[in-house]
């Protein structure tokens, strides 16, 4: 993603879907993004009859739907969505305070883009959202990141670095612990955020970083977080990996956009402080 695609992005107004049965929350969610971005078109529908209609009426740049709706789920709403004509392809984000749990059951369908636990407050949630529909570079933002391979490792690392991000790249788990201990106990503990691939050639895997960092040097989600790349579309090692720390996947093959969202809404989450929930 170029700083032209960043300009671009930022100078049209983006319209932003909100689907949800409570008119409270519909109104919290919409003064949120109006508040938080200022030049968002918010349309609000309580659920997927009024999303159809409002998509007849005009494309959107993005859409967040809760799980339960009055006249079906978010699933429903999400290949409503895709279903409609004229509508290209949008970020699909489910609002919802069981997401987690559903993302670690691997029970959201690939019209779904992402999640969102509502639990994070509504600070976090304009942050995520604005990583879709504006995303803007965190200056002085440090990604350590393990690959082995050189051709996916150059390539993902321009990714990186075109939005603005300082990559610090180790070939395997072993020297990116030894980075890492060498700032052990430190306030600046040398990364903001940790990017591995899952399979590796060496004798640790991103599994065993992923455990290391959260058991051993005791890291958490919100203090490092780390962003897990695989190739594997096996649902039960995709959960494993979320209960064991990772704070997301990042399926392969890597998709640019999708990859810098994760990341730098991974990076802007870790730095904001916790915040009220969206409950009604």
């Amino acid at each position: 993603m170029t700083s032209h695609d960043l300009r671009h992005l930022a100078s049209t107004a983006p319209r932003i879907m909100v689907v949800d049965g409570s008119k409270l929350v519909r109104k919290l969610i919409g003064d949120v993004l109006t508040r938080e971005l200022a030049d968002a078109v918010v349309v609000p529908c309580a659920g997927i009859a009024e999303a159809r209609a409002a998509l007849e009426a005009g494309a959107v740049d993005l859409v967040t739907t809760s799980l339960s709706l009055p006249d079906g789920d978010g699933i429903a709403l999400a290949r409503a969505v895709r279903e409609a004509a004229g509508q290209a392809y949008v970020p699909i984000i489910v609002v919802s305070g069981d997401a987690q749990s559903h993302l670690e059951s691997r029970s959201f369908t690939e019209d779904v883009t992402d999640y969102f636990d509502k639990a994070l407050g509504h600070t976090a949630l304009a942050a995520f959202i604005r990583g879709y529909v504006h995303p803007q570079p965190i200056p002085g933002a440090r990604v350590l990141y393990v690959e082995d391979s050189k051709v996916v490792a150059l390539a993902t690392k321009r990714m990186l670095e075109r939005a603005g991000l300082s990559v610090l790249h180790f070939i395997g788990v072993e020297e990116a612990l030894e980075f890492l201990e060498t700032r052990r106990g430190q306030e600046d503990i040398g990364a903001d955020l940790v990017l591995t691939d899952v399979y590796l050639k060496g004798a640790l895997s991103g599994n065993d970083l992923l455990e290391r960092l959260r058991q051993d040097f005791g890291h958490g989600k919100r203090r490092l977080p780390v962003l897990v790349m695989t190739g594997d579309a096996n649902a039960h090692n995709q959960s494993a990996l979320l209960r064991a720390g990772a704070n997301d996947l990042v399926l392969k093959p890597i998709e640019e956009r999708l990859l810098i969202t994760k990341t730098l809404f991974q990076l802007r989450l870790s730095r904001l402080p916790e915040q009220a929930t969206l409950d009604a």
